[in-house]
């Protein structure tokens, strides 16, 4: 395990990606429960969304999620600033300036993975937003974008935001196509190429630098650390989200016992009813457990029944117990069956 960056604030070897319509307030409390030091994001949050929007609505977050980073889009410096120092004052600990994604809504804002052609712009946005607030800032981009896809044109902007403050990058080591490839097919087609990551800190020793892009397990995770100061899972977090369950004591050397199934799912449902009433969706917390069980046994008992018992508006967490004592059922009946097979 790498010691942490003597870049300004701490650098947490393992973190969870933002991601659209999936890391919300439900999501980071699920993963909280199972790795109490990752580092978790919001999706990431327009910034004119943050100053002119719903700040409740948007920043709300449980006390019990611990430290969080959130992550902004935009490109107006002052806007930026202003949306970052609402930010910290709403509890968060980093803020993170997205500059990968590459949806055509996101372009039509001018920010994302577009603003990798604009680096002096991008630079202009961490300056501002460094001296707003006193918690990291950070940017999170892709290796290059479109025909700017040599390592010296990232290199060209990471000198370039490194000068105006940055305190990390975390690096998706996949190209951009701003056109003919959907958001899905950005995280899939370009290939990944970690080389230009590991090179780039080779390059930058003192300078924080995360890698992102294809990584599934800890085994993973950890032989990637050999390499770069942090490592950045996405959508293997979500399925199954139990890989986290020994982070602590994988990637972070924490003396922790690692939280079962039924423990969690136990956390989960008095959770569940802080929010439970006849007009809650139930699915909101729900849908990231559905895979809670995957790849063993009752697998296919605990979805079905946790599908079917919380769909509707107003279902009540009882069940998620339910779909718990399902599950078990399903578990025993199959035990006896192979015991039976085996005599």
């Amino acid at each position: 395990m790498r010691p942490e960056s003597p870049h300004r604030g701490t650098t947490r070897a393992l973190s969870v990606a933002p991601m659209i319509d999936r890391t919300d307030r439900h999501f980071r409390f699920l993963m909280r429960r199972l790795t109490q030091h990752t580092l978790l994001y919001t999706e990431m949050v327009n910034m004119n969304a943050i100053v002119r929007g719903d700040r409740g609505h948007i920043l709300d977050f449980d006390p019990e999620e611990g430290a969080n980073a959130l992550q902004i889009g935009g490109d107006a410096p002052t806007m930026l600033a202003e949306a970052a120092k609402i930010g910290v004052g709403w509890g968060y600990t980093e803020i993170n300036l997205n500059v990968g994604c590459p949806s055509n809504r996101v372009q039509a804002g001018c920010f994302g993975a577009v603003l990798m052609r604009r680096p002096e712009q991008v630079a202009r946005c961490v300056e501002a937003m460094r001296a707003a607030v006193t918690v990291p800032v950070t940017v999170k981009h892709r290796i290059g974008v479109d025909e700017l896809d040599h390592y010296d044109h990232m290199r060209h902007f990471v000198d370039v935001v490194l000068a105006a403050g940055a305190d990390r990058f975390t690096v998706h080591a996949r190209k951009a196509w701003l056109n003919g490839l959907s958001p899905k097919e950005n995280r899939n087609v370009p290939p990944l190429r970690y080389d230009d990551v590991y090179r780039l800190k080779r390059e930058l020793p003192h300078v924080a630098i995360e890698i992102n892009g294809g990584i599934k397990t800890l085994d993973q995770a950890a032989k990637q650390l050999e390499q770069v100061d942090a490592v950045m899972i996405g959508r293997a977090a979500v399925d199954p989200p139990m890989v986290f369950a020994q982070a602590d004591q994988r990637i972070f050397g924490a003396e922790r016992t690692p939280i079962t199934r039924v423990e969690l799912v136990h956390q989960m449902v008095d959770y569940a009813a802080r929010f439970a009433g006849p007009t809650f969706k139930l699915t909101h917390i729900t849908r990231d457990m559905l895979t809670l069980y995957a790849g063993i046994s009752g697998a296919r008992a605990w979805k079905r029944a946790l599908a079917e018992g919380t769909s509707g508006v107003g279902a009540s967490p009882q069940a998620i117990l339910n779909a718990l004592h399902a599950t078990e059922q399903a578990q025993e009946q199959q035990l006896a069956a192979q015991q039976t097979y085996t005599r």
